[in-house]
């Protein structure tokens, strides 16, 4: 396997890319760059003397926590995911898939050029309502497509995922000091841990989880995985997807909205509008395991919210899910 990387020197690049065929006859490439922060994977941006694409490539650990040992063919996962994917308005929302290695552990994709991930809701507390209607029919239509049958189970990403989401973020020592996140929290969030009634809710909603269901799923549906160019929003980056149940795509979502904006109405607010017929309390149990597990667990947002915000999102979390 070639690693590339920004390390590695453009004309190991050209040679590397012209020996796919994936260049242009007299195609030159002039420079690249990081296009934005990335979690899982290496990715770059390649700019030509005739265009400019991405290369997504995995690595046998989590890049940004590379101490995270995390499975190689999770880009085969993406890869697939982009293949089954049906409807047009899906096709105008997320990038092409310009040509994919699966020995190298690489993708070649559309550049989408200067998008934004939504990640500053969490910061302007505040998320345009046609924003949250596109999203919520974006995942209707993921949804509804029908992956081919032999659609990869995921299963290595979705036990390292289940560890970071129902298990270590509940567990009274684990290693993870929350006071160097912000001085309090760890006393905040200890009443959380010892909860044994909350835990076994935590753990049956984790087994359903890694259980196998019946519709194709982005698997993380939050800010970090939707871009905005001017109007218009994009979905990228789902590696974690697999064939689950639709209430753990939705409450990821809500979850989100709900620590941005500190509003649990979008519970509701995404229900009605998502139509299909699901189940709600799932929906409020799975968005406030999320809650939790972003503000106790390892995987931190960029927040600015004070000590008491974050109470208040955990006090409700705990409702939603024991409700």
């Amino acid at each position: 396997m070639q690693y590339l990387d920004l390390d590695t020197s453009i004309s190991d690049i050209q040679t590397f890319l012209m020996s796919k065929g994936w260049l242009n006859s007299g195609e030159t490439i002039q420079s690249f760059s990081k296009p934005g922060e990335g979690n899982m994977n290496v990715v770059i941006r390649i700019q030509t003397d005739q265009r400019s694409f991405i290369l997504k490539q995995s690595r046998p650990y989590v890049q940004k926590y590379q101490q995270i040992e995390a499975p190689l063919d999770r880009i085969d996962v993406e890869h697939q995911f982009y293949q089954s994917i049906q409807s047009d308005a899906l096709k105008m929302h997320t990038p092409s898939v310009l040509n994919y290695d699966a020995a190298e552990h690489l993708l070649m994709m559309e550049d989408l050029g200067s998008v934004q991930d939504m990640t500053n809701t969490y910061h302007t507390r505040n998320i345009e309502d046609e924003d949250v209607n596109t999203l919520v029919s974006l995942l209707k239509d993921i949804h509804e497509s029908t992956p081919p049958g032999g659609y990869p189970e995921n299963l290595s990403l979705r036990q390292l995922n289940h560890q970071h989401i129902f298990v270590l973020p509940f567990l009274e020592d684990n290693g993870f000091d929350l006071n160097s996140i912000q001085e309090g929290l760890q006393r905040i969030a200890n009443k959380y841990k010892s909860d044994e009634g909350l835990r076994n809710i935590i753990d049956q909603t984790g087994a359903q989880y890694l259980s196998t269901g019946k519709v194709l799923l982005h698997g993380d549906y939050y800010p970090g995985s939707w871009m905005k160019a001017k109007e218009k929003v994009y979905i990228l980056d789902p590696e974690f997807s697999f064939v689950g149940f639709a209430e753990f795509d939705l409450g990821v979502m809500a979850a989100h909205m709900i620590i941005g904006t500190l509003d649990d109405n979008y519970v509701d607010t995404i229900s009605q509008a998502y139509g299909i017929d699901h189940n709600q309390a799932l929906v409020r149990r799975v968005a406030g395991i999320e809650i939790m597990r972003r503000l106790i667990g390892l995987a931190q947002l960029p927040l600015e919210h004070s000590l008491e915000e974050k109470d208040y999102l955990l006090q409700l979390a705990h409702r939603m899910i024991l409700s």
